[in-house]
């Protein structure tokens, strides 16, 4: 069952993430922006339009699996997927393309529900390391969707010996890496359908607790047996356990906790929307001027190590050290790629008159007439680059991965377990929505206008990096109670 939820899981960031590799130049080919510097906020537009829906509707999702199942809901979500997505590689419209990415987010609940069943079939002994999948497999299908849309993004010109000839490949270029990401959602739908179990239980409120004056005559009740008979037996009521007010929840641990969550999920999210930016720009606007198919090479090897560092290290990691030593070093990592990374156009721009042509298409694909010494500064453009978003990923999954097990040691009961993982989501959500369009909007602006460092090229990353400084310096202030699980037993848990 456990790979039926992780298969339904890697459908998202699959999706997601081929997006990515080819959303500029899918909006550049729309034609949509006056300027080649208004291409940049087209896109973040266009990408943060599914989170933003999904911001409006993912509680209530939550909700409403509560009432009907978690099964319907995830068949919405990835019946939306597999909507979306086949629209996305058919039209040539950029507002239909918008309003594609849209209906996906309103219908986009299934994170949440993937999480509630995670939490409802694991328990104490094993719910860190299974909380620590959900992550996980967000990670290994940002590898899956990068290889996949930076090498199949537009076949026809990547493979002209395969797909050059076919009209359909030339009208709608990226429909290849669209169709994949259906296959991944239609491949979950069946396993959801055939393998999955529902795993909410309605429990009654009210429930038969029989006492007698006299243990040894004590009999228990049949279907035909009153309640309460002679004034022995008298039928208790189990009342659910007493949920928390709003204000009593939000204790100072909690507030920083959401407030360091919200602000160094809108850093990853910029950093995330700012990459395949930058690398698509030409050098001579700041950017490294990759294809489609380097930046999501680049993409998927820079992510290669997740599976030991997620599944080897970081329990080891945070076992020693704990959760919030995990979740403070993965900002200051964070940190250095936000620095570097941009200053890498500096050595692209001197690479620019010595290769022609489409300059980055594959790593191992040097043509012949290249120099030493050109050679060398490519070698080393690629070499840190990789290494710098390795980095990040590294970065990034210790920051993602404490603040999930941080949000659940920090609920006071069980019952407010779905709280404080809703509340979570919601900031991952809304930090989601906004960190496109700010990433699109910064860039825009600081291409226009010719302001030196940090307001040129460099901007984003700035506030991407400040962002991740001052929520460090609020990480500082949550105590280490928060490395241990503090919810406490439920009265129904204790008598069930």
């Amino acid at each position: 069952m456990l790979l039926v939820i992780m298969s339904i899981r890697l459908s998202e960031p699959v999706n997601v993430t081929l997006f990515l590799t080819f959303a500029y130049k899918m909006v550049e080919r729309y034609g949509v922006a006056n300027n080649p510097q208004d291409v940049a906020f087209y896109t973040g537009l266009l990408l943060t339009s599914g989170t933003f829906c999904q911001a409006l509707t993912i509680m209530h999702w939550g909700r409403l699996s509560d009432r009907i199942g978690r099964r319907p809901i995830l068949y919405i979500g990835l019946t939306g997927t597999i909507i979306s997505n086949l629209v996305l590689g058919l039209t040539d419209s950029y507002w239909v393309a918008l309003a594609a990415c849209s209906f996906n987010g309103f219908l986009s609940g299934n994170v949440v529900v993937v999480k509630t069943i995670v939490a409802e079939i694991s328990d104490d002994s094993n719910r860190p390391r299974m909380m620590a999948l959900v992550p996980f497999m967000w990670n290994v299908g940002s590898i899956a969707g990068a290889a996949v849309g930076g090498l199949s993004a537009d076949p026809a010109h990547q493979y002209p010996g395969l797909f050059g000839d076919i009209v359909f490949f030339q009208k709608h270029p990226y429909f290849l890496p669209c169709a994949i990401g259906c296959m991944v959602s239609i491949f979950a739908f069946i396993m959801a359908v055939f393998k999955l179990k529902e795993t909410r239980v309605l429990k009654d409120i009210r429930k038969p607790v029989i006492s007698t004056a006299n243990s040894s005559s004590a009999t228990l009740a049949n279907e035909g047996s009153p309640l309460l008979a002679n004034g022995d037996q008298e039928a208790q009521t189990v009342q659910q356990p007493r949920h928390r007010t709003m204000m009593e929840l939000m204790t100072p641990t909690v507030v920083r906790v959401m407030a360091t969550n919200f602000l160094i999920c809108l850093a990853m999210s910029m950093g995330d929307h700012a990459y395949p930016m930058f690398a698509a720009v030409s050098t001579g606007e700041g950017g490294l001027g990759f294809t489609s198919r380097s930046i999501g090479v680049s993409l998927a090897i820079s992510t290669m190590a997740v599976i030991y560092m997620q599944l080897v290290v970081y329990p080891r990691i945070a076992s020693k050290y704990g959760v919030l030593f995990c979740y403070q070093r993965g900002q200051i990592f964070m940190t250095i790629p936000f620095i570097c990374i941009p200053f890498l156009s500096i050595l692209s721009a001197r690479l620019e008159n010595a290769i022609a042509g489409p300059r980055f298409a594959a790593i191992l694909q040097l043509p012949d007439e290249w120099n030493r010494s050109t050679i060398v500064a490519y070698t080393a453009l690629w070499t840190l680059l990789l290494l710098l978003l390795l980095l990040l990923t590294v970065a990034k999954i210790l920051v993602s991965t404490s603040i999930n097990l941080i949000t659940v040691n920090i609920a006071p009961s069980r019952s407010e377990l779905g709280f404080m993982n809703g509340a979570q989501q919601m900031g991952m959500t809304v930090t989601r929505t906004i960190g496109p369009v700010l990433t699109g909007y910064i860039w825009s602006w600081s291409s226009k206008h010719a302001l030196p460092f940090p307001f040129n090229s460099h901007f984003v990353w700035t506030v991407a990096l400040v962002l991740t400084v001052v929520s460090y310096y609020a990480s500082s202030k949550i105590p280490q109670s928060v490395n241990k699980f503090a919810a406490k037993e439920d009265d129904n848990d204790s008598e069930d």
